[in-house]
């Protein structure tokens, strides 16, 4: 038998949970074509994974990489963890279907400036990156807040109901051109007046089209509990899967509050369809607001446009250089991105530890200071929590960020590694992989991952990206949502 490229003698951690095995991949053209002992097959390019990890490329389940496609292609802050495939338009913010004439405001501008919203179709981001490719796979949902910001005069109120009829019709034209759902961030200013009501309208557009609810929640602190209860109504009344992004406890005072919404989430799948992503920080990042301020402990400025020499720096410090307090120094670097540190060791555990948890890493790509879980997540969640801490084995690290979201996605044929699947593949060494970004130095690619695979091309070898481009921009496969188990 004859192929275009076998991975030898790694073991194989095929991304269900099941036990390692070893053997050897086969991949032809796009897809796997065989696994086992290929001794006696034939191939143009033989690698020797022997003592390696031959595992599915790492769905980022968690992004808001929209932008971050067209402008950085290789998408080596992906890449070099071995994730091949990202899900973007998270937290409410999506570049499409958006055409905003002027700056964007908070959180929109966390992907870029007025050039950034120019796609008044979500079929228009799609075919832009069918035109010019990304290193890895992308599949994309429509924005609640970017929907705002373009049909609403006023954001510090409910929409009315001609301007909710504007969204339902972009939300149902999203979905006919491939979304994977809708997401929200009812935290943010421009969705905070949204009322619940006003969110199930737009929801079950999605639900009916058989996409997904995503949300960041309207609070991670005091009110975590009912603002988790609000969104397990949302997807109740919608008829959507509801995915709960990177779950979590912030402030002080909130810490150990996951110990009651795992149970409660728990308890509502036996009779929803629910999902979460978390990662695997005590430390979150957005855009800087004087409100979460108190919550965090420390906070360290990612951006600012005014003072450019603010970013990477400690805002307490930059506060004492300038004889200011700390809320009066946030205001001065506005507008600015910040990173917060806020959670409890003992709640990332916690939800990492959740068998139902998926590994999203949330990174802001163009942040110009980036919180290190851009560069870092996966080998973070490899080599720190699995291998060091063991919280979890390397085969259920594995699933959370294969098997799990792909079948939470949808992404039929990704996330497992077996005969006809689509061969999206990281080669990686379990002794040696961790994360090698962090605060001090964010932009540094993780050790350990040796060769990525994107629908068959390597993407990623000794160390930096090879230049190929394979990625596809994927649509919502509403047969393949997967809430079982």
């Amino acid at each position: 038998m004859r192929c275009d490229t076998i991975l030898s003698g790694g073991r194989i951690v095929d991304g269900t949970g099941a036990p390692g095995i070893q053997g050897d991949v086969a991949i032809e053209g796009a897809r796997i074509v065989a696994l086992g002992d290929l001794a006696q097959w034939h191939a143009g390019s033989r690698f020797d994974c022997t003592g390696r990890i031959v595992a599915p490329g790492f769905v980022d389940a968690h992004t808001h990489d929209d932008a971050a496609l067209l402008e950085f292609p290789d998408m080596s802050m992906k890449t070099s963890q071995g994730v091949t495939t990202v899900v973007a338009g998270n937290c409410g913010v999506s570049v499409a279907p958006v055409a905003l004439p002027g700056d964007p405001p908070p959180p929109l501008d966390l992907l870029g400036g007025r050039t950034t919203y120019r796609f008044p179709r979500f079929s228009d981001w799609r075919k832009a990156l069918d035109a010019a490719p990304a290193a890895v796979n992308a599949i994309g949902m429509a924005g609640h807040s970017a929907l705002r910001v373009q049909t609403m005069d006023r954001l510090d109120r409910p929409a009315d109901a001609d301007e909710t009829l504007a969204m339902a019709k972009l939300v149902a034209g999203a979905m006919e051109d491939g979304a994977l759902g809708l997401s929200t961030g009812l935290f943010y200013a421009p969705a905070r007046m949204a009322p619940t009501r006003e969110v199930i309208d737009l929801a079950r557009v999605a639900g009916q089209a058989g996409g997904i609810y995503a949300t960041h929640l309207r609070d991670e602190g005091e009110f975590l509990e009912e603002s988790v209860e609000e969104a397990l109504s949302i997807g109740r009344q919608a008829g959507a899967p509801v995915v709960l992004s990177h779950h979590k406890a912030a402030g002080l005072p909130w810490h150990g509050k996951t110990a009651r919404t795992i149970p409660l989430i728990d308890e509502a799948r036996k009779s929803q369809r629910i999902a979460l992503d978390v990662y695997p920080y005590v430390a979150s990042s957005t855009v800087l607001t004087v409100e979460r301020l108190p919550a965090a402990m420390k906070v360290l400025i990612t951006w600012s446009k005014p003072m450019p020499a603010a970013n990477g720096r400690d805002l307490k410090e930059l506060a004492d250089e300038h004889g200011l307090d700390m809320r009066a120094m946030a205001e001065r670097l506005q507008p600015a991105g910040a990173i917060y540190f806020a959670m409890s060791e003992d709640d990332v555990r916690r939800v990492i530890a959740w068998p139902e948890s998926m590994i999203g890493s949330d990174g802001l790509p163009h942040d110009t200071f980036p919180h290190p879980r851009l560069w870092g997540t996966f080998p973070r969640v490899l080599g720190h929590y699995a291998r060091d801490l063991g919280l979890l084995s390397l085969e259920e690290a594995v699933r959370k960020m294969t098997s799990l979201p792909a079948r939470r996605f949808g992404l039929r044929g990704r996330g497992v590694l077996r005969k006809g699947a689509f061969a999206d593949i990281c080669v990686f060494d379990a002794a040696n992989v961790l994360d090698r970004a962090d605060f001090s130095a964010p932009q540094r690619p993780a050790a350990g991952i040796e060769r990525v695979f994107v629908n068959g091309t390597c993407v990623w070898a000794d160390g930096a990206p090879t230049g190929a481009r394979p990625g596809r921009c994927l649509a919502l496969d509403r047969d393949a949502l997967d809430y079982s188990g």
